[in-house]
């Protein structure tokens, strides 16, 4: 196992370590490139954010080299996804028009609203609604720019992993600040949503199983998994932005 002090160790020793890990993390999220980056692009991606992490890794910072070679390899992946601008605009406004209902949902009901009553108000069926989520899968659910706009440095979209990662390191006033109000957000977006939203967050993004192991594991279809993970950031995002108007 690559330990604290495995920046000494040749790089080639590093990188024949972390393969199975890069190889796991691209498989991930290699739906989201497709069909414009294949898998082993996503790799070639990670292996260069490993490579970035073994030179400008500091043991002085006191962070364990793993952790920090993970943070960096994920966020290359999502770096090299975000490059090639997959999402097109349709989808963005789709997006937003979910975002919206939501959002006004939450006002009128005083709590998240059912996909029922998702799919009402946006006057499709159960059926349609579904493949509207299908449709936008790939969003994450927090806008990067956002984020941006207070720690420049950011330079991955998976806030979970960031937030775990960054709030072990980051020596900052400002942006443990930051950390602490989106940390804080996360929960409140997180308690508004359904138990079993909850789970499929969870396993996703702590216990690091992806869709078809989710899907085994709560007795569901991967598609029906996958629709609900997507309903669940949608109502993160949407709860962001309420709480961003206050």
């Amino acid at each position: 196992m690559v330990g604290k002090n495995s920046f000494k160790e040749p790089l080639e020793k590093v990188i024949e370590d972390f393969l199975p890990r890069i190889n796991h993390i691209a498989n991930k999220y290699a739906h989201l490139g497709q069909p414009v980056l294949s898998k082993d692009d996503l790799i070639s991606a990670g292996i260069i954010g490993l490579i970035e992490a073994y030179h400008r890794f500091d043991p002085s910072k006191k962070v364990n080299f793993r952790t920090y070679a993970e943070y960096r390899i994920r966020g290359a992946i999502l770096d090299e996804l975000r490059k090639v601008d997959i999402i097109p605009r349709s989808v963005r406004e789709k997006t937003s028009a979910l975002e919206e209902k939501i959002k006004d949902l939450y006002h009128k009901l005083g709590r998240m609203p059912e996909e029922e009553e998702i799919a009402e108000a946006m006057g499709l069926s159960l059926e349609e609604y579904h493949k509207l989520l299908e449709n936008i899968k790939g969003v994450s659910f927090l806008d990067i720019e956002t984020l941006k706009q207070k720690m420049p440095d950011l330079d991955s979209e998976d806030i979970f992993e960031f937030l775990s990662v960054s709030s072990s390191k980051n020596e900052d006033p400002f942006e443990k600040y930051m950390l602490k109000e989106l940390q804080e957000k996360l929960e409140e977006a997180l308690s508004l949503l359904s138990e079993k939203e909850r789970l499929i967050l969870a396993l996703y993004y702590y216990e690091d199983l992806n869709m078809k192991e989710i899907a085994q594991v709560l007795g569901y279809t991967e598609g029906r998994i996958s629709q609900l993970h997507q309903q669940a950031l949608m109502k993160i995002r949407s709860y962001f932005k309420i709480d961003k108007s206050k």
